[in-house]
């Protein structure tokens, strides 16, 4: 039930009758008309710019529009007054059965409250995570791991069928240097004394691995030449790596449905049909790229190469597909992959990077444009580093991964919950500081710790008037008197509650998951100030003694702010906290 969408529709209804009674113009475009919460409680509970955004099409001076609008509107039962501000702003107050209303939804609809239908019958891939199989998961990746999966999670609850993807990088250089890191891990399995050279992967991780291959292979590799081991290691050593990371990503709550091989493109004829299908579209030439902006590189010289034309879908310069020995650029099995995406029927793509993808981004999306002529759409989100204190000092790198601080170095510090709650206090593309003792701290300045807490206060209360014989099930405090609830701190959770379904859909329309944490935090904002000033105002507490009427009602508001909580929480795969310790 999204209370905005509602009164939006009553507001373009009564556009809709002024524009039959003569009082403005036909053939008006509304589509800017927005009902949204002001930014000041104390104007309104809604506002609306109607009169300001047709005013000029209209002809007409937007105070006089607001005025018509302001008295259709307070003809209407959900109205409770209509005020025109300034120069045309209309702002309305509503009648208080609109938010007993949306508290009795709330407990009926118990975890499907806020849920949306906006995404009905489009399906969404979502990339996320996609690390080099080289190595365990850092602490950048947690956060894109996070990110992704909650931004999965958001879609799912607006109505999109969701696919979690992870794109395995196992078919490029990098997984040669994993093969001869492992094949020296294997010789030092043999009692061999090993040097890592500069380029190769020195991490104790590897150490297991190379034990593993030693029990697997016996000596059928010492003293063997590369072109020998290199393949089969490689396999194994690229099989170990993702048995490790997929158990990273159980760690912190994240189970994908596909995990797509980057080496499964190749030799398959996929990468070609690719490329064969943007040369049908005249996007395919050989060409001389301009120099590089800026300082010109010493060894750069003008050479013909084969060439995307990237430029006609929006990217600034055109990228070479294919290198100088006929072999494929980087871009090229990038190119295949999402084309690969385009045709399984998905509606949306979305990409979730890191911050140093930052220059792949109009390519990506010139490609998709031009795959798909323009029809499937590609959001590519990136996240900004993490910096990571601890005892006020930057933390330190781990031992066993060698050059960088794990996923579960960090899960393994703070668990799960908390990894997950933090890395979505800043939006994705801000960096974001994790200072493992703040996010443990009990304090408002902990959001993790503020949310966690408003929920499991609420727990106490209906423990409490459980105990006292008062039924607290969301059937019995759905039909409780809500009328009892008028004090105006009151009314701001029941209004902050009423946001939640808006939430869900701006979130999802922007791609945005850590607007979710940030509502959770505002909701939990107004629960704590109404329960503190239950210590100064008897009659604001949620049990009323001797008065299980009351108690029921003012029961039934705080136990809505835990159905919202828990629906938010799940979003970001976060477990509600039933109490605190």
């Amino acid at each position: 039930m999204n209370l905005f969408n509602e009164l939006r529709g009553l507001v373009l209804d009564s556009l809709i009758r002024m524009q039959a009674g003569g009082r403005l113009p036909a053939g008006l475009d509304m589509a800017n008309v927005t009902v949204e919460p002001p930014r000041d409680s104390a104007h309104g509970d809604v506002a609306t710019n109607a009169a300001m955004v047709l005013a000029k099409p209209a002809g007409l001076k937007p105070r006089d529009i607001a005025e018509d609008l302001a008295r259709l509107l307070a003809d209407d039962p959900r109205i409770g007054s209509a005020e025109v501000a300034g120069p045309g702003f209309l702002n309305l107050r509503l009648a208080p059965e609109l938010w007993h209303g949306i508290l009795r939804a709330a407990l009926r609809a118990g975890a499907d409250f806020g849920r949306s239908d906006m995404g009905r019958g489009k399906r969404v891939n979502v990339e996320y995570v996609s690390a080099n199989p080289t190595g365990p998961l850092h602490v950048g990746h947690t956060r894109g791991a996070v990110f992704g999966d909650a931004l999965a999670s958001l879609l799912d609850f607006a109505g999109y069928e969701v696919t979690r993807e992870y794109y395995i990088n196992d078919g490029g250089a990098q997984v040669d240097v994993l093969a001869r890191s492992v094949y020296l891990r294997y010789l030092e399995a043999h009692g061999q004394a090993v040097a890592f050279a500069d380029g190769t992967y020195p991490g104790d991780y590897l150490i297991e691995v190379g034990q593993a291959l030693k029990d697997k292979v016996g000596t059928a590799y010492l003293g063997q030449p590369e072109d020998v081991w290199l393949e089969p290691i490689r396999d194994f050593a690229t099989d170990a790596m993702m048995a490790l990371i997929r158990e990273d990503l159980a760690a912190l709550g994240v189970e994908m449905d596909v995990f797509y091989s980057e080496k499964s493109l190749y030799g398959t004829g996929r990468i070609e049909a690719a490329i064969e299908d943007l040369r049908g579209k005249g996007l395919i030439y050989r060409g001389v790229l301009e120099p590089p902006k800026g300082k010109m590189p010493e060894d750069w010289e003008p050479r013909e190469q084969t060439l995307f034309k990237s430029t006609a879908h929006g990217d600034d310069v055109d990228r070479p597909i294919m290198k100088s020995d006929g072999g494929w650029t980087y871009f090229a099995p990038d190119i295949a992959y999402h084309y690969d995406k385009i045709s399984r029927g998905f509606d949306l793509l979305i990409d979730v990077f890191g911050a140093d993808h930052g220059g792949y981004v109009k390519r990506m999306k010139a490609a998709v444009s031009a795959l798909s002529d323009g029809r499937v759409p590609v959001d590519i989100k990136l996240c900004q580093l993490v910096k990571l204190y601890k005892n006020g000092e930057p933390f330190k790198m781990s031992k066993r991964a060698g050059t960088f601080v794990t996923l579960r170095d960090v899960v393994d510090q703070v668990g799960p919950d908390v990894t997950r709650f933090v890395m979505l206090t800043r939006k994705n593309d801000a960096p974001l500081d994790f200072d493992f003792d703040k996010v443990l701290e009990q304090s408002r300045e902990n959001p993790v710790f503020y949310v966690q807490y408003a929920n499991a206060r609420v727990n106490s209360v209906l423990r409490k008037a459980a105990e006292a014989g008062i039924a607290v099930d969301d059937a019995a405090l759905a039909g409780a008197d809500l009328s009892i609830l008028t004090h105006e701190a009151e009314i701001a959770v029941a209004r902050k509650i009423t946001e939640w379904p808006r939430q869900v859909e701006i979130a999802s329309r922007t791609n945005e998951p850590h607007r979710v944490a940030f509502y959770l935090y505002d909701l939990a904002s107004d629960l704590h100030a109404l329960w503190n000033r239950g210590h100064d105002e008897p009659a604001l507490r949620f049990l009323q003694e001797g008065n299980p009427a009351t108690s029921q009602a003012k029961i039934a508001l705080a136990r809505a702010v835990t159905v919202v909580i828990s629906a938010g929480l799940g979003i970001l795969g976060v477990t509600p906290a039933e109490e605190m310790r």
